[in-house]
């Protein structure tokens, strides 16, 4: 097989493999997801690597695990995304995105190295907008529930959701529109070419209009429930009712069906076209969503469980029939596979690797295990039947955060919650891979610590037998083969060269 010099990735976030029909989903309506799934590569063993949003990100365009050294920041100093080297190669690099964490503090430079970038404004906490469309009434946006459920403290998306006219002014649909349009204009005037079109939906708020507002429960009265609770035990404590869960979990239902739709402008463009007999099409996301599974909603700190963690990857590749790859893989491998296929080398330490193997059924795995987590949490490893989430022990610590950038993730709506300052703790130490001087700051008991870092839960571990128990009930901590699984980790976090205080801190020494 020739390897293909076009390539697009598409990157749904938030994108739930196990309700997506090309995965057995019935709930929901995919028909263009499950289209794409018709002709390509169905992974049916993808996990996420480094979380929450831009962690993941970073997975993908860097192909640096970053988890175990920082919580959410922007590329670091000794690192390059794969858009660098493919600038100095002459590769056309195009981002199309509506994603705000790549244009706020802990994700601006992600989009620099790109030739060309389109970003789209209004979704989640974009601040586009001081204030409402004074003549928003009759607009799509129907009367909905305010971020932070006080009509007195509206913010970012409250706004900007008024000042959409039509379904076509929605980001998820102008973002679409958009990568299809750059595809007519520009995809036969280059012979190599790498779009990523980062899209945030079907990423809450669940806000659509009609008539994809009502297609999953249509008898629901009311304002619209449209942001999920970060919670667990979430009916048990009463964050919400199961008429509200049941109405909540149908809203994501719209969102995906609606972003699924307008997906389908891009698959008609490469219709039209024929972009499949040279172009790598990869369609992936960042991680899953909790609907109500494990009566646990949104992301908050809890492991990686099946619906978060198992995340749906598929890849249209020229003269390759469509089929089932069972292998481990994780996120860090679509940024080893975009190196291979354009034939370029990182000057630094990464992580994945190459899809292609795979891909040209040149081999059955690429990997014996798969390693995640977030930064100062649980750290997750699998080896492909096996799960196991290894907490800290004793109070958490040691734990330090590597960077040059010092910034993580901004919370607007909670300006009090902010990433603390470095002090006269911090010193200068080495990445992997690097002899380039970084800062790290070391946290004890009481520090205000990075909001992914807080609330963690010391000594509470999770070994699960996904092949057999893949809705996770039985938690077989204790069982023989808990060792192995703590070998394996310690194994391979010695093979990512992890930060030593990371064995100490999880007590895998």
């Amino acid at each position: 097989m020739t390897k293909p010099k076009k390539v697009i990735v598409v990157l749904l976030d938030s994108l739930n493999r196990h309700l997506l029909g090309c995965y057995g989903g019935t709930e929901f309506l995919t028909p263009n997801l499950d289209r794409l799934a018709k002709r390509s590569l169905r992974f049916t063993n993808h996990y996420t690597g480094s979380l929450p949003c831009m962690p993941a990100r970073h997975d993908i365009l860097v192909g640096a695990l970053d988890f175990l050294w920082r919580p959410w920041g922007s590329i670091e100093l000794w690192e390059r995304p794969i858009t660098h080297q493919l600038r100095q190669i002459g590769v056309v690099t195009q981002l199309i995105t509506d994603h705000p964490h790549l244009f706020e503090t802990g994700g601006e430079n992600y989009h620099t190295d790109f030739f060309a970038w389109d970003y789209t404004r209004g979704s989640e906490s974009d601040p586009w907008k001081t204030r409402e469309d004074p003549s928003w009434l009759g607009t799509p946006a129907l009367n909905a529930k305010p971020r932070l459920g006080d009509p007195k403290r509206k913010h970012g998306y409250d706004f900007s959701r008024t000042w959409f006219k039509t379904e076509a002014d929605f980001p998820g649909a102008r973002t679409m529109a958009a990568s299809a349009k750059w595809l007519k204009q520009n995809a036969s005037n280059s012979d190599s070419f790498f779009l990523f079109v980062d899209e945030f939906d079907p990423h809450e708020p669940f806000d659509t209009p009609k008539p994809w507002a009502g297609t999953y429960d249509p008898d629901w009265k009311g304002e619209q429930l449209i942001w999920p609770p970060y919670s667990t035990d979430t009916l048990k404590n009463g964050k919400l009712t199961e008429r509200e869960a049941t109405h909540l979990r149908a809203n994501y239902g719209s969102k995906l069906s609606m972003i699924d739709h307008w997906f389908g402008k891009i698959l008609d463009e490469m219709d039209r076209q024929n972009l499949w007999d040279d172009t790598l099409f990869i369609l992936c996301t960042d991680h899953g969503l909790y609907l109500g599974e494990k009566d646990i909603w949104g992301k908050p700190l809890v492991p990686q469980y099946e619906p978060l963690g198992h995340i749906p990857m598929l890849i249209s590749a020229p003269g390759q029939p469509p089929r089932d790859i069972d292998a481990l893989t994780t996120n860090v491998d679509i940024h080893t596979t975009l190196c291979d296929v354009f034939d370029v080398t990182s000057h630094y330490v990464t992580h994945g690797h190459s899809l292609m193997p795979l891909i040209e059924n040149a081999a059955v795995s690429i990997r014996e295990w798969a390693i995640g987590g977030v930064y100062g949490q649980w750290v997750q490893i699998q080896d492909g039947k096996n799960k196991y989430a290894r907490a800290a022990v004793g109070d958490g610590f040691p734990l330090s955060m590597w960077s040059n950038r010092w910034s993580t993730m901004p919370l607007t709506a909670y300006p009090n919650l902010r990433l603390p300052d470095p002090d006269s703790r911090a010193f200068l130490d080495t990445m992997p891979g690097t002899d380039i001087p970084v800062i790290r700051q070391p946290f004890q008991p009481g520090d205000l610590l990075p909001y992914w870092a807080m609330f963690h839960k010391p000594g509470d571990h999770h070994l699960y037998r996904v092949d057999q128990d893949p809705t996770e009930q039985e938690n077989r901590c204790g069982d023989p083969l808990e060792k192995d699984m703590i070998e394996m980790l310690h194994a391979a976090l010695r093979q990512i060269d992890a930060p030593e205080e990371q064995f100490a801190r999880l007590g895998v020494k």
